[in-house]
């Protein structure tokens, strides 16, 4: 399932906010992919401001990890940022949705809780 908020913010607003936040839930931004700057340094010309974050709380990571190494597909957790007329869409699809693909009904716990932080961080960025 994708979860959805809208802002009114900048996209730099919005990248200021959503690192600070992860910072104050114990995760941190490993990475930033900016997809517009990506495509039209491959010649491709697109127009809209797109920007995917990567996300992590290594000890949630590592356990899921420990409980099914095939997790690792499914990780970090993504943030994408993107415009829409009137501002941008911050959206995710959610942890629970995700995990409920490994068939490890153990991870469901961890799921829960990192789909709680997720949304608070996206709702404080906003």
């Amino acid at each position: 399932m994708l979860h959805e908020i809208g802002s009114t913010k900048t996209m730099s607003e919005i990248e200021a906010a959503l690192h600070q936040a992860a910072a104050r839930h114990a995760f941190g931004v490993i990475a930033v992919h900016d997809l517009q700057a990506a495509m039209r340094n491959k010649g491709v010309p697109f127009d809209s401001e797109v920007r995917v974050f990567e996300v992590c709380n290594p000890m949630q990571a590592k356990r899921v990890l420990e409980a099914n190494g095939a997790v690792s597909t499914a990780l970090p957790c993504r943030i994408s940022v993107y415009g829409v007329p009137g501002g941008y869409k911050l959206a995710t699809i959610l942890p629970t949705a995700i995990m409920g693909m490994f068939g490890s009904p153990e991870l469901a716990p961890v799921a829960e809780e990192v789909e709680a932080v997720v949304k608070a961080m996206m709702e404080e960025a906003a």
